[in-house]
Parts: C-alpha cells; structure tokens; sequence
C-alpha cells in the first residue's frame, strides 16, 4: 500500500495498490487452512494469503493480530477480524453466501457470530483436521484481558464450589 499527498486539498489520502480485498489466515493451522480451500471453492473474490507469506506491515496487521484472528484488509485499507472478516469475505462469493455474510453482521446475530468465532478460534486444535499447529501459541495467549479473563471465570468457578 502506498500513500500521496493530494495536492489539491492538502490532505493526505491512503491509496491502496490493491485490487482486491484480502483474507489474511494462519497457513500453519490446518484447520484454519481446510476453512479456507472451502471459501476458494465458493468463488470469493479475494485475495487469500496465510500470514507467513504475506509481508503483514504492507496490509498494516500484526502477527498478533494475524494469530488471534482472520484479517480482512479491504482495498481501502480499513481491517475487519474475525467474524466480521468472514461475513466480508462471503459478500464477495455472491449468492447465498453474501446473504449469510450479511446475516452475521445482523444486530443480534453479530454477538453471537463473535462469540461462536472466538470459541472456535480458541479450540481450533481440537477440531477435526486440526494439527498441533493449531494449538494456542504464547502470541495468542499474550491478548490483551485474556489472562485476567481467564483468571476471572477460575475465580468464579472458585466461588460456586464443586
């Protein structure tokens, strides 16, 4: 991605050098990658690179967030996770897959679509097809709250008793 300054208002603009938006996922994770050969076989049109071969400071994303969570970069440059990101990228299939991409953004939906995504995303190894890949590495584990959240449902566990 490049930027120019627009003479013309004196602002700087973001241009993008892209055509197409792009789905950044973990290649290492066979789960994540079986998920993916799924969206290519639907026709998304969009670019779709595992983050280990992609140079991630162009698309402006981090390996953290690249290991949290699929990326969606649009041409614009503005970034989407998770949930969202998946509702992005089945817009772009067309048919029945952008109405369900649609749906999931729903109020309503959309927290659900968030939960379940997390859920999934952080038992990922335990899913068929996954490999020891897939398993939570310590970026993952380094989320910001993460740590306190999990510190917090031990200590409410605690609290309930057996």
């Amino acid at each position: 991605m490049a930027t120019r300054a627009d003479t013309a208002h004196g602002k700087n603009v973001h241009m993008s050098s892209r055509q197409r938006p792009v789905l950044v996922y973990d290649g290492d994770c066979a789960f994540c990658t079986t998920c993916v050969r799924v969206l290519e076989r639907i026709g998304s049109d969009a670019e779709i690179v595992a983050w280990q071969f992609t140079d991630l400071a162009e698309l402006r994303i981090t390996a953290e967030q690249a290991t949290d969570a699929v990326q969606w970069v649009q041409t614009d440059g503005a970034v989407h996770s998770g949930h969202e990101a998946i509702a992005a990228v089945l817009n772009t299939a067309g048919g029945i897959w952008k109405i369900i991409g649609r749906m999931i953004l729903l109020p309503g939906i959309s927290w659900m679509a968030a939960n379940v995504y997390r859920l999934v995303a952080d038992n990922r190894s335990r899913l068929p097809g996954s490999t020891p890949a897939c398993a939570r590495s310590p970026v993952r584990d380094q989320r910001p709250g993460a740590h306190d959240l999990r510190n917090a449902r031990a200590s409410a566990r605690a609290r309930r008793g057996p």
